[in-house]
């Protein structure tokens, strides 16, 4: 049986993810955004970052979000970023579809991950990438963009939100645009830590 289609993002509390401009998508504002990531002992293993690090809930979440995924949906503006910033083991050892305009051949990378870039739509990459899952789920990876546009097409059945206590004033905000008259949220989890508040719903279609 497939999986769930999910996603898992950081968001501060007025409701960005991520600055507007791409020069900045991983500078200083995004990283205090994902401070709550950085000490755990998960990302420091999964990165290679050497041993150490935090454990209790917040690392549970990562190491629990990691495993949970069989592959990954992307768009082509987060690829762009994380091109140029991922180690040469990107940190995602599964497959991952890149929804772009632009055909490319695979790339593989060492550690298990395969970058795909699906030139079709929205929909073929997640049929692709449910089918590289198996029974895993599959995660939109981000960005705003690529996440609303499965939310708005009704393919989405759960995601999370780890609330930051940051504030950004602007930059790229994650429900801009969504089709609220289709969409209906039910809580399943809230869970605060010292550094942020876990927030999982399931999508319904109104």
């Amino acid at each position: 049986m497939a999986g769930k289609v999910f996603f898992s993002v950081s968001m501060s509390l007025d409701g960005y993810i991520a600055p507007e401009s791409l020069e900045d998508l991983m500078g200083p504002q995004w990283r205090e955004l994902q401070q709550w990531v950085f000490p755990q002992r998960f990302f420091r293993e999964n990165l290679g970052l050497g041993e150490g690090g935090e454990e209790g809930r917040d690392n549970d979440i990562l190491r629990e979000t990691f495993e949970r995924t069989g592959a990954s949906v992307m768009g082509r503006r987060m690829f762009d970023a994380g091109e140029e910033a991922w180690p040469d083991e990107a940190p995602f050892h599964t497959p991952v579809f890149v929804v772009t305009h632009a055909r490319r051949d695979p790339w593989e990378r060492p550690g298990g991950t395969t970058f795909h870039f699906v030139d079709d739509g929205i929909a073929s990459a997640l049929d692709q990438a449910r089918e590289a899952a198996g029974d895993r789920d599959v995660r939109i990876a981000g960005g705003a963009a690529t996440i609303l546009q499965y939310v708005n097409a009704g393919l989405v059945d759960e995601f999370s939100i780890a609330l930051s206590p940051v504030l950004f004033g602007s930059g790229i905000h994650l429900f801009e645009g969504v089709d609220a008259s289709r969409v209906s949220l039910e809580p399943v989890r809230a869970e605060p830590t010292q550094r942020v508040t876990h927030l999982t719903y399931a999508v319904r279609t109104r």
